[in-house]
């Protein structure tokens, strides 16, 4: 596979093999995408997560389990000052 890189692109490689941190572009290359399959799992994991939280929430929904928005706020409200307490 060959890879053209723009300008800026190149540089920043350059400018990260000129720290010593790196030997070659192609390790600069592995670590980031390394880094950018971490990022998409995490972003997955999140979606999955958040729509477990909406699935849970229309459930509870469901079965009636509902809040005002008074209390909602006042309920939130409290385990703010709880964590600020800590």
């Amino acid at each position: 596979m060959s890879i053209t890189l723009t300008p800026e692109q190149e540089s920043l490689v350059q400018s990260l093999l000129e720290t010593g941190q790196f030997s070659t572009s192609e390790e600069v290359i592995q670590v980031a995408l390394r880094l950018l399959k971490k990022a998409q799992q995490e972003e997955q994991a999140w979606i999955e997560e958040t729509q477990a939280k909406i699935d849970e929430g229309f459930a509870a929904l469901e079965r009636g389990e509902t809040l005002d928005g008074e209390t909602f706020v006042n309920q939130l409200l409290e385990r703010l000052e709880q964590r600020c307490d800590r």
